[in-house]
Protein backbone atom coordinates (compact mmCIF):
# COMPACT_ATOMS: atom_id res chain seq x y z
CA UNK A 1 0.00 0.00 0.00
CA UNK A 2 1.39 3.68 -0.39
CA UNK A 3 0.19 6.90 -0.82
CA UNK A 4 0.05 8.40 -4.64
CA UNK A 5 -1.16 11.69 -6.27
CA UNK A 6 -4.56 11.51 -7.10
CA UNK A 7 -3.54 12.45 -11.03
CA UNK A 8 -1.03 9.16 -10.55
CA UNK A 9 -3.61 6.67 -9.91
CA UNK A 10 -4.95 5.85 -12.77
CA UNK A 11 -4.81 1.51 -13.13
CA UNK A 12 -4.41 1.60 -8.96
CA UNK A 13 -6.53 -0.19 -6.68
CA UNK A 14 -7.76 1.82 -3.58
CA UNK A 15 -7.32 0.25 -0.44
CA UNK A 16 -10.62 1.69 1.19
CA UNK A 17 -14.11 2.74 0.10
CA UNK A 18 -13.96 6.77 -0.46
CA UNK A 19 -17.27 8.65 0.78
CA UNK A 20 -18.85 11.11 -1.05
CA UNK A 21 -21.24 14.01 0.84
CA UNK A 22 -23.69 16.40 -1.22
CA UNK A 23 -25.09 17.91 1.62
CA UNK A 24 -29.36 17.33 1.75
CA UNK A 25 -28.54 14.60 -1.23
CA UNK A 26 -26.38 12.08 -0.86
CA UNK A 27 -23.90 10.58 1.62
CA UNK A 28 -22.36 7.19 0.97
CA UNK A 29 -19.70 5.13 -1.07
CA UNK A 30 -18.55 6.92 -4.54
CA UNK A 31 -15.75 4.46 -5.05
CA UNK A 32 -15.63 1.12 -3.00
CA UNK A 33 -12.74 -0.42 -1.46
CA UNK A 34 -10.72 -2.70 -4.71
CA UNK A 35 -11.71 -0.58 -7.32
CA UNK A 36 -9.57 0.41 -10.10
CA UNK A 37 -8.72 3.86 -10.87
CA UNK A 38 -9.89 4.80 -14.35
CA UNK A 39 -8.96 8.04 -16.15
CA UNK A 40 -12.56 9.52 -16.20
CA UNK A 41 -13.20 8.79 -12.00
CA UNK A 42 -10.41 11.75 -11.59
CA UNK A 43 -12.24 14.31 -12.57
CA UNK A 44 -14.42 13.84 -9.84
CA UNK A 45 -11.98 12.56 -7.18
CA UNK A 46 -10.62 15.82 -7.24
CA UNK A 47 -14.17 17.43 -6.49
CA UNK A 48 -14.39 15.38 -3.58
CA UNK A 49 -11.39 16.93 -2.40
CA UNK A 50 -8.97 14.08 -2.96
CA UNK A 51 -5.71 14.95 -3.49
CA UNK A 52 -3.90 11.74 -2.73
CA UNK A 53 -5.11 7.99 -2.40
CA UNK A 54 -3.96 4.62 -0.98
CA UNK A 55 -3.53 2.61 -3.72
CA UNK A 56 -1.89 -0.30 -4.51
CA UNK A 57 -0.11 -0.31 -7.70
CA UNK A 58 -0.92 -3.43 -9.61
CA UNK A 59 2.42 -2.74 -12.04
CA UNK A 60 4.27 -4.26 -9.10
CA UNK A 61 3.75 -7.92 -9.68
CA UNK A 62 0.27 -7.46 -7.83
CA UNK A 63 -2.99 -8.97 -9.24
CA UNK A 64 -6.73 -7.54 -8.29
CA UNK A 65 -9.29 -9.75 -6.82
CA UNK A 66 -11.34 -9.82 -9.87
CA UNK A 67 -8.47 -11.37 -11.99
CA UNK A 68 -7.54 -13.67 -9.74
CA UNK A 69 -10.70 -15.04 -9.39
CA UNK A 70 -10.91 -15.66 -12.47
CA UNK A 71 -7.70 -16.77 -13.41
CA UNK A 72 -8.16 -19.40 -10.48
CA UNK A 73 -12.28 -20.71 -11.51
CA UNK A 74 -10.87 -21.33 -14.97
CA UNK A 75 -8.41 -23.60 -13.83
CA UNK A 76 -10.70 -25.20 -11.43
CA UNK A 77 -13.21 -25.73 -13.88
CA UNK A 78 -13.79 -29.20 -15.65
CA UNK A 79 -16.18 -30.25 -18.36
CA UNK A 80 -20.21 -29.88 -17.27
CA UNK A 81 -19.14 -26.45 -15.50
CA UNK A 82 -19.99 -23.05 -16.16
CA UNK A 83 -18.47 -20.01 -14.47
CA UNK A 84 -20.16 -16.74 -13.09
CA UNK A 85 -18.46 -13.28 -12.46
CA UNK A 86 -16.48 -12.23 -10.97
CA UNK A 87 -18.83 -10.23 -8.91
CA UNK A 88 -17.08 -8.36 -5.62
CA UNK A 89 -13.82 -10.37 -6.25
CA UNK A 90 -15.52 -13.80 -5.80
CA UNK A 91 -16.58 -16.06 -8.73
CA UNK A 92 -19.35 -18.90 -8.81
CA UNK A 93 -19.51 -22.04 -10.73
CA UNK A 94 -22.34 -23.53 -11.54
CA UNK A 95 -23.26 -27.00 -12.97
CA UNK A 96 -23.62 -27.05 -17.33
CA UNK A 97 -25.51 -29.93 -17.12
CA UNK A 98 -27.20 -32.44 -14.64
CA UNK A 99 -25.43 -35.49 -14.05
CA UNK A 100 -22.67 -36.40 -11.01
CA UNK A 101 -20.83 -34.17 -9.54
CA UNK A 102 -16.77 -34.85 -9.20
CA UNK A 103 -14.53 -32.80 -6.71
CA UNK A 104 -11.34 -33.86 -6.54
CA UNK A 105 -10.83 -33.34 -2.66
CA UNK A 106 -6.71 -33.81 -2.30
CA UNK A 107 -6.56 -31.00 -5.01
CA UNK A 108 -9.05 -28.85 -3.19
CA UNK A 109 -7.62 -28.95 -0.16
CA UNK A 110 -4.04 -27.84 -1.88
CA UNK A 111 -5.64 -24.72 -3.28
CA UNK A 112 -7.06 -23.96 0.16
CA UNK A 113 -3.36 -24.48 1.82
CA UNK A 114 -1.93 -21.32 -0.34
CA UNK A 115 -2.64 -17.95 1.95
CA UNK A 116 -5.15 -15.53 1.02
CA UNK A 117 -7.20 -17.83 -1.51
CA UNK A 118 -10.26 -19.83 -0.61
CA UNK A 119 -11.94 -22.40 -3.19
CA UNK A 120 -15.01 -24.33 -1.65
CA UNK A 121 -17.46 -26.69 -3.30
CA UNK A 122 -20.63 -28.83 -2.45
CA UNK A 123 -19.96 -32.53 -1.69
CA UNK A 124 -18.19 -34.85 -3.61
CA UNK A 125 -20.32 -38.01 -5.87
CA UNK A 126 -23.41 -36.22 -5.42
CA UNK A 127 -26.65 -35.97 -7.94
CA UNK A 128 -26.95 -31.88 -9.35
CA UNK A 129 -29.53 -30.44 -11.56
CA UNK A 130 -28.30 -28.40 -14.09
CA UNK A 131 -27.75 -24.34 -13.19
CA UNK A 132 -27.09 -25.55 -9.31
CA UNK A 133 -24.47 -23.63 -7.79
CA UNK A 134 -21.67 -26.24 -6.82
CA UNK A 135 -18.26 -24.11 -6.16
CA UNK A 136 -17.24 -20.61 -5.45
CA UNK A 137 -13.31 -19.22 -5.26
CA UNK A 138 -12.01 -15.81 -4.38
CA UNK A 139 -8.87 -14.37 -3.29
CA UNK A 140 -8.80 -13.16 0.59
CA UNK A 141 -7.06 -9.76 0.16
CA UNK A 142 -7.47 -6.94 -2.80
CA UNK A 143 -4.91 -8.04 -4.54
CA UNK A 144 -2.29 -10.97 -4.58
CA UNK A 145 1.19 -11.36 -5.43
CA UNK A 146 1.63 -12.87 -9.71
CA UNK A 147 4.13 -15.42 -7.73
CA UNK A 148 1.19 -16.59 -5.38
CA UNK A 149 -1.41 -16.71 -7.98
CA UNK A 150 1.29 -19.09 -9.89
CA UNK A 151 1.46 -21.20 -6.94
CA UNK A 152 -2.86 -21.87 -6.98
CA UNK A 153 -2.84 -22.88 -10.75
CA UNK A 154 -0.44 -25.34 -10.65
CA UNK A 155 -1.84 -26.95 -7.98
CA UNK A 156 -4.99 -26.78 -10.25
CA UNK A 157 -3.23 -28.36 -13.18
CA UNK A 158 -1.83 -31.12 -10.53
CA UNK A 159 -5.52 -32.33 -9.91
CA UNK A 160 -7.05 -31.74 -12.89
CA UNK A 161 -9.88 -31.20 -13.32
CA UNK A 162 -11.09 -29.73 -9.35
CA UNK A 163 -14.72 -29.58 -10.52
CA UNK A 164 -16.07 -31.48 -13.04
CA UNK A 165 -19.92 -32.72 -13.63
CA UNK A 166 -20.32 -36.31 -15.40
CA UNK A 167 -23.39 -36.50 -17.71
CA UNK A 168 -25.93 -39.60 -16.75
CA UNK A 169 -26.37 -41.84 -19.50
CA UNK A 170 -29.20 -43.41 -20.56
CA UNK A 171 -28.42 -46.92 -19.57
CA UNK A 172 -30.58 -50.07 -19.90
CA UNK A 173 -31.21 -50.75 -16.63
CA UNK A 174 -32.42 -54.60 -16.12
CA UNK A 175 -34.43 -55.75 -12.53
CA UNK A 176 -34.50 -59.71 -10.92
CA UNK A 177 -36.72 -60.20 -8.07
CA UNK A 178 -36.50 -63.00 -6.14
CA UNK A 179 -38.37 -64.64 -2.97
CA UNK A 180 -40.57 -67.82 -3.32
CA UNK A 181 -43.08 -66.09 -1.28
CA UNK A 182 -43.57 -62.93 -4.18
CA UNK A 183 -42.87 -65.33 -7.16
CA UNK A 184 -46.10 -67.72 -6.66
CA UNK A 185 -47.94 -64.71 -5.45
CA UNK A 186 -48.12 -65.01 -2.00
CA UNK A 187 -47.45 -61.61 -1.34
CA UNK A 188 -47.04 -58.33 -3.40
CA UNK A 189 -43.84 -57.75 -4.37
CA UNK A 190 -43.02 -53.72 -3.47
CA UNK A 191 -39.83 -53.64 -5.17
CA UNK A 192 -40.24 -52.78 -8.52
CA UNK A 193 -42.65 -49.66 -8.04
CA UNK A 194 -40.05 -48.07 -6.06
CA UNK A 195 -36.80 -49.35 -8.74
CA UNK A 196 -38.39 -48.27 -11.89
CA UNK A 197 -39.65 -44.79 -10.55
CA UNK A 198 -36.21 -44.04 -9.59
CA UNK A 199 -34.55 -45.56 -12.89
CA UNK A 200 -36.92 -43.28 -14.76
CA UNK A 201 -36.11 -40.27 -13.08
CA UNK A 202 -32.72 -40.40 -14.29
CA UNK A 203 -33.81 -40.93 -18.04
CA UNK A 204 -32.95 -44.77 -18.03
CA UNK A 205 -34.94 -47.36 -19.35
CA UNK A 206 -35.89 -50.18 -17.54
CA UNK A 207 -35.70 -53.15 -19.91
CA UNK A 208 -38.20 -55.11 -17.29
CA UNK A 209 -38.64 -56.82 -14.08
CA UNK A 210 -38.26 -60.95 -13.66
CA UNK A 211 -39.25 -62.82 -11.17
CA UNK A 212 -37.52 -66.01 -9.61
CA UNK A 213 -38.04 -68.40 -6.66
CA UNK A 214 -35.78 -68.85 -4.42
CA UNK A 215 -33.45 -70.92 -6.79
CA UNK A 216 -29.51 -70.40 -7.43
CA UNK A 217 -29.98 -71.63 -10.77
CA UNK A 218 -33.50 -69.83 -11.79
CA UNK A 219 -31.35 -66.35 -10.88
CA UNK A 220 -28.28 -67.51 -12.60
CA UNK A 221 -30.62 -67.85 -15.71
CA UNK A 222 -32.47 -64.59 -14.93
CA UNK A 223 -29.15 -62.57 -14.58
CA UNK A 224 -27.68 -64.01 -18.47
CA UNK A 225 -30.91 -63.50 -19.61
CA UNK A 226 -30.89 -59.87 -18.81
CA UNK A 227 -27.56 -59.49 -19.91
CA UNK A 228 -28.51 -61.32 -23.41
CA UNK A 229 -31.10 -58.50 -23.79
CA UNK A 230 -28.58 -55.38 -23.56
CA UNK A 231 -28.67 -55.01 -20.19
CA UNK A 232 -25.84 -51.92 -19.24
CA UNK A 233 -26.91 -52.14 -15.19
CA UNK A 234 -28.63 -55.15 -13.31
CA UNK A 235 -30.67 -54.62 -10.21
CA UNK A 236 -31.77 -57.78 -8.08
CA UNK A 237 -34.14 -57.28 -5.20
CA UNK A 238 -34.74 -59.50 -2.50
CA UNK A 239 -33.06 -62.19 -0.96
CA UNK A 240 -30.27 -60.01 0.48
CA UNK A 241 -30.52 -61.69 3.94
CA UNK A 242 -28.55 -64.16 5.88
CA UNK A 243 -31.65 -66.61 5.85
CA UNK A 244 -30.84 -70.11 4.14
CA UNK A 245 -33.66 -69.25 1.47
CA UNK A 246 -31.98 -65.85 0.54
CA UNK A 247 -29.30 -67.26 -2.31
CA UNK A 248 -29.23 -63.76 -4.34
CA UNK A 249 -25.39 -63.13 -3.36
CA UNK A 250 -24.80 -66.63 -4.51
CA UNK A 251 -26.31 -66.24 -7.26
CA UNK A 252 -24.56 -63.41 -8.77
CA UNK A 253 -21.63 -65.17 -7.64
CA UNK A 254 -22.70 -68.79 -9.96
CA UNK A 255 -23.34 -65.82 -12.79
CA UNK A 256 -19.87 -65.05 -12.90
CA UNK A 257 -19.89 -62.32 -11.12
CA UNK A 258 -16.63 -60.75 -9.40
CA UNK A 259 -17.61 -59.02 -6.01
CA UNK A 260 -16.53 -55.46 -4.56
CA UNK A 261 -18.57 -55.96 -1.75
CA UNK A 262 -21.28 -57.82 -0.21
CA UNK A 263 -22.07 -55.42 2.96
CA UNK A 264 -21.61 -51.65 3.29
CA UNK A 265 -20.74 -49.27 6.23
CA UNK A 266 -24.18 -47.66 5.59
CA UNK A 267 -27.77 -47.32 7.19
CA UNK A 268 -29.82 -47.71 5.36
CA UNK A 269 -28.27 -50.62 3.40
CA UNK A 270 -25.66 -52.35 5.12
CA UNK A 271 -26.61 -55.84 3.04
CA UNK A 272 -25.95 -54.43 -0.05
CA UNK A 273 -23.96 -56.08 -2.45
CA UNK A 274 -22.08 -54.83 -6.06
CA UNK A 275 -20.40 -57.24 -8.15
CA UNK A 276 -19.57 -56.74 -12.10
CA UNK A 277 -19.67 -59.35 -14.77
CA UNK A 278 -16.75 -57.76 -17.19
CA UNK A 279 -18.32 -54.11 -17.27
CA UNK A 280 -21.52 -54.45 -16.52
CA UNK A 281 -22.80 -53.59 -12.57
CA UNK A 282 -24.78 -55.78 -10.45
CA UNK A 283 -26.40 -54.59 -7.57
CA UNK A 284 -27.77 -56.66 -4.73
CA UNK A 285 -30.21 -54.94 -3.35
CA UNK A 286 -31.33 -54.97 0.25
CA UNK A 287 -35.01 -54.82 1.38
CA UNK A 288 -34.46 -50.99 3.42
CA UNK A 289 -34.45 -49.82 -0.10
CA UNK A 290 -38.07 -50.06 -0.13
CA UNK A 291 -38.96 -48.92 2.92
CA UNK A 292 -36.95 -45.63 3.20
CA UNK A 293 -37.09 -42.74 0.70
CA UNK A 294 -32.92 -42.95 0.56
CA UNK A 295 -30.29 -45.70 0.80
CA UNK A 296 -27.36 -46.89 0.00
CA UNK A 297 -28.92 -47.99 -3.73
CA UNK A 298 -29.03 -43.71 -4.17
CA UNK A 299 -25.91 -43.37 -3.23
CA UNK A 300 -24.20 -45.63 -5.53
CA UNK A 301 -26.44 -46.01 -8.72
CA UNK A 302 -25.88 -42.50 -9.88
CA UNK A 303 -21.95 -43.42 -10.11
CA UNK A 304 -23.13 -46.61 -12.14
CA UNK A 305 -25.34 -43.76 -14.48
CA UNK A 306 -21.96 -42.09 -14.87
CA UNK A 307 -20.27 -44.71 -16.06
CA UNK A 308 -17.99 -44.64 -13.11
CA UNK A 309 -16.65 -48.54 -11.63
CA UNK A 310 -17.16 -48.24 -8.03
CA UNK A 311 -14.31 -50.01 -5.47
CA UNK A 312 -14.05 -51.36 -2.43
CA UNK A 313 -12.59 -48.85 -0.86
CA UNK A 314 -14.83 -46.28 -1.99
CA UNK A 315 -17.53 -47.76 -0.17
CA UNK A 316 -15.56 -47.94 2.97
CA UNK A 317 -14.88 -44.52 2.48
CA UNK A 318 -18.96 -43.87 2.73
CA UNK A 319 -18.87 -44.62 6.60
CA UNK A 320 -18.12 -41.28 7.69
CA UNK A 321 -21.87 -39.96 6.29
CA UNK A 322 -22.95 -43.20 5.84
CA UNK A 323 -25.45 -42.94 8.58
CA UNK A 324 -28.65 -41.46 7.12
CA UNK A 325 -30.48 -39.25 9.54
CA UNK A 326 -34.04 -40.10 9.42
CA UNK A 327 -35.39 -36.35 8.38
CA UNK A 328 -39.24 -36.66 8.97
CA UNK A 329 -38.66 -34.63 5.09
CA UNK A 330 -35.82 -36.44 3.30
CA UNK A 331 -33.79 -33.25 1.45
CA UNK A 332 -31.15 -35.76 0.07
CA UNK A 333 -28.95 -34.92 -1.61
CA UNK A 334 -29.12 -31.57 0.50
CA UNK A 335 -27.61 -32.92 3.38
CA UNK A 336 -24.72 -35.41 4.85
CA UNK A 337 -26.17 -38.86 4.04
CA UNK A 338 -22.97 -40.57 1.84
CA UNK A 339 -20.45 -37.36 1.77
CA UNK A 340 -17.85 -39.29 3.85
CA UNK A 341 -15.61 -39.49 0.23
Amino acid sequence: MKTVAVEEAEGMVLCHDLTQIVPGQFKGPAFRKGHIVRKEDIPRLRDMGKENLYVWDLSQGLVHEDEAALRIATSVAGSGIRLSGPREGKMELFTACSGLLKVNVSGLLEVNRVTGVMLASLHNHQPVPKDRLVGGTRIIPLVIEEEKLQEVLAVCQQYPPLLQVKPFKRNKVGMITTGSEVYYGRIKDGFGPVIAAKVEQTGSTLLGQLFVPDSLEMIVSAIHQLLGEGAEIIAITGGMSVDPDDLTPAGIRAAGGEVVTYGAPVLPGAMFMLAYIDDVPIMGIPGCAMYHQTSIFDLIFPRLLAGERVTREEIIQLAHGGLCAGCQTCRYPDCSFGKGC
